[in-house]
């Protein structure tokens, strides 16, 4: 299992984070960036660290992507991952070979993907080869903004794996960020190109609705029904339109939520009895919780605290 991350310095970046207290970047903005080497049984067996960059975007990219990130990992010790459900879409690019693996929800296909796609929506985890980690660079989609992103419906994504080129014909988008040194450039080359993308529509704007919603489930903690009273539409508009944009139904959208703060308390190894824990996260009880968790990921939670590793959402098939 990997070990604790090591901090390394990010390659001559002007970004550094806004908590620290960083100054701005060249271009006038803050940026929040990580470069993590995690040193792990395999990587040391090849003196190569696996390297991990993340960055946010810039703001005017902000409503519509959450984070850039960058990964390096040359062999791993497991050869699948389950990746947990987040209730966010991704755009995923391998640059170290011309496919990525669809591995199947039992890890035992072995087939091939382009090597960029569009990863919609998930409410159960999937299952990953972590040879296509040996260079890869990844979008997190702020929740609702795809639609407005990519002119096109979250929904139809869901739990689908689609190329890239399918939706942003003739980008070559995979090509040129091959061609750019360093992870750094990679993703401010990325960074530019989404800009480019989002310019070609201006006066994009979310949805209203949606934001409202989001808001009023995470402020508030509102039911699906009592939502769409305080936004003055019906429940069915509402589940409606959420799809549309966030790529999954609102009730499966606020479970994911519940389920990700509880897997986020168990990788950090808070020290609680699963009980406790269960409330605090907003479950009935320990085995409304052990039911959800089982739902989303496959297994139960101890066995998740087990085999945890760099990753929150990342758990080693071994």
């Amino acid at each position: 299992m990997p070990g604790k991350p090591e901090i390394v310095p990010a390659q001559k970046s002007s970004r550094r984070s806004e908590s620290s207290g960083g100054k701005a970047a060249a271009d006038g903005f803050i940026r929040a960036t990580r470069v993590v080497a995690w040193p792990c049984l395999a990587c040391l067996r090849t003196s190569a660290p696996m390297v991990y960059l993340e960055e946010l975007p810039s703001p005017h990219l902000r409503s519509w992507v959450r984070s850039l990130w960058y990964c390096r990992a040359p062999r791993f010790p497991h050869r699948r991952e389950q990746v947990l459900p987040n209730g966010c879409m991704q755009v995923i690019l391998n640059l170290s070979r011309n496919y990525l693996t669809d591995c199947g929800e039992d890890g035992k296909a072995n087939r091939r993907f382009p090597r960029a796609i569009i990863v919609g929506t998930r409410a159960r985890y999937e299952v990953i080869d972590t040879a296509d980690m040996e260079e890869i660079v990844g979008i997190v989609i702020q929740p609702g903004g795809f639609a407005g992103l990519f002119r096109e419906r979250a929904d139809l994504f869901f739990e689908r794996s689609i190329g890239l080129e399918e939706v942003w014909a003739g980008t070559s988008l995979t090509d040129r960020l091959c061609e750019v040194p360093t992870p750094v450039a990679k993703l401010r080359t990325l960074e530019v190109f989404l800009t480019g993308r989002l310019d070609l529509h201006p006066g994009t704007r979310r949805s209203e609705l949606v934001d409202q919603a989001m808001h009023l489930f995470r402020e508030k903690g509102l039911r699906v029904a009592e939502c769409a009273r305080s936004v003055g539409v019906s429940e069915r508009r509402l589940s409606q339109v959420f799809r549309e944009h966030v790529g999954i139904a609102p009730i499966k959208w606020c479970r994911i939520r519940r389920f990700q703060a509880a897997v986020r308390a168990l990788h950090n190894g808070e020290d609680l009895p699963l009980a406790e824990l269960a409330l605090r996260c907003g479950y009935y009880d320990q085995s409304h919780f052990a039911n959800d968790f089982r739902a989303f990921s496959g297994i139960n939670p101890i066995t998740y605290s087990a085999r945890r590793g760099p990753w929150q959402n990342h758990v080693p098939i071994l």
